[in-house]
């Protein structure tokens, strides 16, 4: 008897699975929030090529890399509008003091933010 191919996972669907953090935490976020790990700034440079310090940047990086998203966010009407990233795509976002996340034994910074806080995705 001939053994059945296994398929292979959809990939881009409309929810993504529970986060897996290096502590092994999951964690789901619900409606149309997205979590976001900070992507590190590389090296700065300015218009005329001098690097810029880390100590003279005047924030944090305000890009990261979708880890999961929610389900989507339920329109007027009842009906359920998907988020429109996914996981793994690179985003620039707003970031707030109130809705960082901490995962213990991971030093990474991890963000939960609405789907309305991306600004841009990154190709």
């Amino acid at each position: 008897m001939a053994k059945a191919k296994k398929k292979a996972p959809k990939k881009g669907g409309k929810i993504s699975g529970p986060a897996r953090t290096p502590s092994t935490q999951p964690i789901q976020p619900l409606g149309d929030r997205v979590l976001v790990k900070r992507l590190d700034t590389e090296d700065m440079k300015s218009p005329a090529g001098i690097i810029i310090p880390d100590t003279a940047q005047k924030e944090k990086s305000k890009r990261g890399l979708v880890i999961a998203t929610g389900p989507g966010r339920i329109s007027d009407e009842g009906k359920l509008i998907p988020v429109s990233v996914k996981a793994g795509m690179k985003i620039y976002f707003n970031a707030g003091w109130d809705n960082e996340v901490k995962f213990d034994g991971d030093e990474a910074e991890y963000f939960l933010v609405h789907e309305n806080d991306i600004l841009a995705t990154i190709k």
